[in-house]
């Protein structure tokens, strides 16, 4: 990644920066210090980027970052994906939020379920949950890179609408493209020991029992 006075990434942004398509207008949509957004403007590989983000505080220090870009970076107070209009920009950048949280934003944007968007998503939490609402409302990963930044385990997701709603398993919810990857087997071990936990407060059934054998899946994964 070659950057002309852009700060320097940490493994998630670095892997959110690779899904963005050279040439696109892009919005960083939780843009906080505004690293992100000064990198796609000061390497070239955006023309224009939208730097957003719902508080005050961060958006400006993001202004700060990323003043030496001028008028390739705009900074914007707001909620979600409000801030922009229906094709205002191609390639979108939802970051440092829960999955709850992004699913939020997206569900109050029905413009975005349009094959011309690229998806670039990055949950801070409940990665499975957000794997499987993209397989349910009609999107597909296209690319996902693991990662770790500031010893936490991240997913970044890239992914576009095609309309074809289905259901996921299990264990794709719990692994989605990320087998064979560097970490992959800690992750697994990590996701699973939510999948315990989660386990213990279910009574003995049909739901208990699939997740037993999820659990099984797992164990094996992390042990590859």
């Amino acid at each position: 990644m070659h950057t002309c006075n852009a700060p320097r990434l940490d493994a998630r942004l670095a892997a959110a920066f690779a899904y963005v398509r050279p040439g696109h207008v892009a919005a960083d949509i939780g843009c906080d210090h505004g690293k992100l957004s000064a990198a796609l403007a000061g390497s070239g590989r955006c023309p224009l980027v939208l730097a957003c983000d719902l508080r005050p505080g961060p958006l400006e220090k993001a202004r700060v970052t990323c003043a030496p870009f001028g008028d390739k970076v705009q900074c914007r107070l707001g909620s979600g994906l409000e801030v922009l209009a229906p094709g205002e920009a191609d390639d979108i950048i939802i970051a440092g939020m829960g999955a709850e949280t992004i699913i939020e934003i997206l569900e109050a944007a029905p413009w975005v379920f349009d094959a011309r968007y690229n998806l670039v998503l990055v949950p801070a939490t409940k990665h499975s949950v957000l794997r499987r609402w993209l397989a349910r409302r009609g999107f597909a990963l296209a690319g996902e890179t693991l990662c770790q930044a500031a010893g936490r385990w991240y997913a970044v997701m890239n992914a576009c609408y095609t309309g074809a709603c289905r259901e996921p398993d299990g264990l794709e919810c719990l692994c989605g493209l990320t087998n064979g990857q560097p970490g992959c087997g800690d992750y697994y071990a990590q996701q699973n020991a939510k999948l315990k936990k989660y386990r213990l407060g279910l009574p003995a059934g049909q739901e208990a029992e699939a997740v037993d054998v999820l659990i099984k899946q797992m164990e094996e994964l992390s042990c590859r």
